[in-house]
């Protein structure tokens, strides 16, 4: 079944909302709502009817409707006060008054504003911070723990894929025992964010766990210990280090779930996450199947920001490493980039897509605004520090490389990507000179990444430049039998992104020194 009334199409089969032709996102509950109320609205629908539908008959305070009720308007445009669409009728309940036609879902031409997308609400991640309790022997730090929660709410709002269930709905499970199988049915969530605080003299100690609410399995934990000093100081670095320490660990979840589907059923943001997975092993045989995946994420919802990001910063570093004709994949992928930032412009993982590409064609001012902008949208994102740690070391910026570098560490020192990380930091040495430090890095990469092809590249220049020659030359010959396309001196002038000329002929200067003379 599916129902169209003002600009709106509600695809039951598809749990799908559609707005002007584009999906709206809507979460698994407030969709549940939605039907309830349309099917049944030759009626109106009592509190009772609806907590025993939608609820299955549990204890669901007043604010929790009212915010669900809220969420369900905000959905199909009803904001304001007119109810053009859902009136609520007081002591009665609430009743759908809109123009409803009903129709089969496989009514309507191919292409029509009626045609699905596979993109759902309900596959993408979503998420509630559950108010951190406190446990402290005087249990003087309510404030403080509230403080955290809230600031942990707003930090993980950053996070574009990721739907964060909004602070009211979270604090009305304050001073209730904690379920999360039942938190995950009664808000629709399939991450849980819970957490303590406990304070001893001056010192502070936070843990926080991040459960899967569908299993119960905890997917990630840590304990942090502080001085009690400034007390918005250490809430901003908690919640910071929290979000950063989350995000991958959310994408590596959603990635270990979508390895249990069959191909053919993944949504586009199952795709997504998939494609996540392969990116972080850095080699050329995942990116191609990574690529692959997103291509068809982006046939599925030519409109999912994420998609076209994603799949802009996979073409865009494929084509640096030598991994695909960087004539046409360079293009392409600054194409997907720039659909991304078009789609959502607080994304940053679209601002970062653009800096790879502006970064490849030497466009050096442009590639360090576009990683700075990722940075400035999500401050606490390690991957964003590290994209801009490398933008600022291909283009000689060393000391402020390795800053934001570290901070990437710093911020998610666990993180899938810390090759990534530790690799700028490793450019950032190269170009200052500092041949023995950008050894230690290199090293470290390759025995974390093995297959990564940019990596091994660097650390064969840094062999050389370090005095290392012979263990160079040894390096150069196994590097150059696996290395595709063929290494030589014209490859690397056209498709590694030293900014300067300068750079370019230090980088080059050390792998002559290893053997490299053509």
């Amino acid at each position: 079944m599916r129902w169209t009334f003002d600009d709106c199409v509600l695809d039951m089969a598809r749990r799908e909302l559609r707005r002007a032709g584009v999906p709206t996102a809507v979460e698994p509950q407030v969709f549940d709502l939605l039907v309830y109320l349309i099917r049944n609205r030759a009626r109106v629908v009592s509190k009772d009817d609806l907590l025993e539908a939608v609820w299955h008959g549990r204890i669901v305070s007043d604010s929790a409707l009212a915010n669900r009720i809220n969420a369900a308007r905000a959905a199909i445009g009803d904001s304001g006060e007119h109810q053009a669409l859902i009136r609520t009728l007081p002591r009665k309940g609430f009743r759908f008054v809109g123009d409803v036609a009903e129709e089969s879902a496989q009514s309507g031409p191919p292409g029509s504003a009626l045609t699905p997308s596979k993109l759902c609400l309900s596959d993408q991640p979503s998420l509630v911070v559950l108010p951190f309790t406190d446990i402290s022997p005087d249990q003087h730090q309510g404030h403080f723990s509230d403080g955290v929660t809230e600031d942990l709410i707003t930090e993980l709002a950053r996070i574009r894929w990721l739907f964060v269930i909004a602070r009211n709905s979270a604090f009305a499970y304050k001073h209730r025992p904690v379920d999360v199988k039942q938190i995950s049915h009664e808000l629709g969530v399939r991450y849980v964010l819970e957490g303590s605080v406990r304070r001893s003299g001056q010192r502070m100690r936070i843990n926080a766990q991040l459960v899967d609410a569908t299993t119960g399995v905890q997917q990630w934990g840590e304990r942090y210990d502080r001085d009690a000093g400034e007390i918005f100081a250490v809430q901003d670095e908690i919640a910071s280090s929290v979000a950063a320490a989350v995000e991958p660990h959310l994408l590596a979840a959603e990635g270990r779930r979508t390895a249990l589907l069959s191909p053919a059923d993944l949504s586009a943001w199952e795709l997504v996450a998939r494609a996540q997975s392969q990116l972080w092993r850095l080699t050329r045989n995942d990116y191609d199947g990574a690529i692959e995946n997103l291509k068809r994420a982006v046939e599925m919802s030519a409109d999912f920001a994420p998609a076209q990001a994603l799949l802009g910063f996979a073409l865009v570093f494929a084509a640096h490493m030598g991994w695909v004709d960087k004539s046409e994949s360079l293009s392409v992928g600054r194409q997907h980039a720039e659909r991304a930032i078009a789609l959502d412009d607080r994304n940053p993982w679209g601002y970062s897509a653009l800096g790879y590409a502006a970064m490849m064609q030497r466009r050096t001012e442009e590639a360090i605004a576009a990683f700075r902008g990722a940075v400035n949208l999500t401050p606490s994102s390690a991957a964003a520090h590290a994209h801009l740690s490398r933008g600022l070391a291909f283009a000689g910026y060393s000391d402020e490389a390795v800053r934001h570098g570290e901070a990437a560490m710093r911020l998610s020192p666990l993180d899938p990507e810390i090759a990534l990380f530790r690799g700028g930091i490793a450019i950032a040495h190269y170009t200052a000179r500092r041949f023995d430090e950008a050894l230690r890095f290199t090293e470290e990469n390759l025995r974390l990444r093995p297959g990564f092809q940019g990596a091994s590249r660097l650390h064969c220049a840094t062999l050389a430049q370090s005095g290392r020659v012979e263990q160079a030359r040894a390096f150069l010959s196994d590097l150059r039998r696996s290395h595709r396309p063929p290494l030589t001196i014209a490859w690397v002038r056209e498709n590694v992104p030293f900014q300067t000329p300068e750079l370019m002929e230090l980088f080059i200067d050390g792998l002559r020194k290893a053997g490299l003379d053509q």
